[in-house]
């Protein structure tokens, strides 16, 4: 699907080491999947209805570099090489094309949690809703409470791409896998692309149950200990289990 060539040709061997091409090549390969993986999420934003044109990001780490989608660009006309390489310490990054405003978010989340390798920014429009109300999702699906976490709460508004922003999201991140966004949209997060996706989906899925059932006399919560014992389940025994 994608062309992720790499050159095996070497015209200078000095300071030449066994292993050391073979550790140069398994890194550029690596940085090339992350590339293509990071540019498909992109699109299936799109697909899956998480984002609108160009709005949202997503992120993918590997050791202490992030790919990132670009700022300001059209999803369906990214490829691999127009991801951007970011360090999560210096936010310095490399290529023609400058990385997603909210890089400053992705990479804090990547240095608080160190079990995350994913990050996506969307712009749902269920928990969009929710975000505009400054409402916290309490736990009114078993799925969710699993997935998400006991609850998900609203970070305090601050202006997009902000140090206040990162710092009110990261606050509202903690011990959940999912955020809200003041008036702005949702944060998710996961071990792996594919998980931040589920997240996403689940959360979008628990936002609509919670403002039907609101209508039909209020929604009503799992017990926050239940929801508590689920989460933790799920993160240490469940979603390890053998397929």
């Amino acid at each position: 699907m994608y062309n992720c060539s790499v050159s095996l040709f070497l015209t200078d061997y000095s300071g030449y080491r066994p292993g050391h091409r073979k550790d140069k090549i398994v890194k550029e390969t690596e940085e090339e999947t992350a590339r293509a993986l990071v540019c498909e999420a992109g699109k299936r934003l799109l697909r899956e209805g998480l984002v609108e044109r160009t709005w949202g990001n997503v992120s993918r780490i590997s050791s202490e570099e992030m790919i990132v989608t670009p700022g300001g660009l059209e999803y369906e006309a990214l490829t691999p090489a127009d991801m951007v390489k970011v360090n999560i310490r210096t936010l310095e990054y490399t290529g023609k094309l400058k990385p997603s405003s909210e890089k400053n978010l992705h990479a804090r989340i990547y240095l608080e949690r160190k079990n995350i390798n994913a990050v996506i920014h969307t712009h749902q429009q269920n928990a969009s809703t929710l975000a505009a109300a400054r409402r916290t999702l309490p736990p009114v699906l078993d799925d969710m409470a699993q997935i998400v976490g006991p609850d998900v709460r609203v970070a305090q508004y601050a202006a997009s791409s902000s140090r206040a922003i990162v710092k009110n999201t990261i606050k509202a991140l903690r011990g959940r896998m999912a955020a809200f966004m003041a008036n702005h949209g949702a944060v998710c997060i996961g071990r792996d692309l594919d998980e931040a996706f589920v997240v996403a989906q689940v959360l979008e899925k628990a936002c609509k149950t919670y403002i039907e059932a609101e209508f039909l006399g209020g929604a009503k919560s799992v017990r926050k200990f239940d929801a508590i014992l689920m989460h933790r389940y799920y993160l240490r025994k469940y979603s390890k289990q053998k397929k």
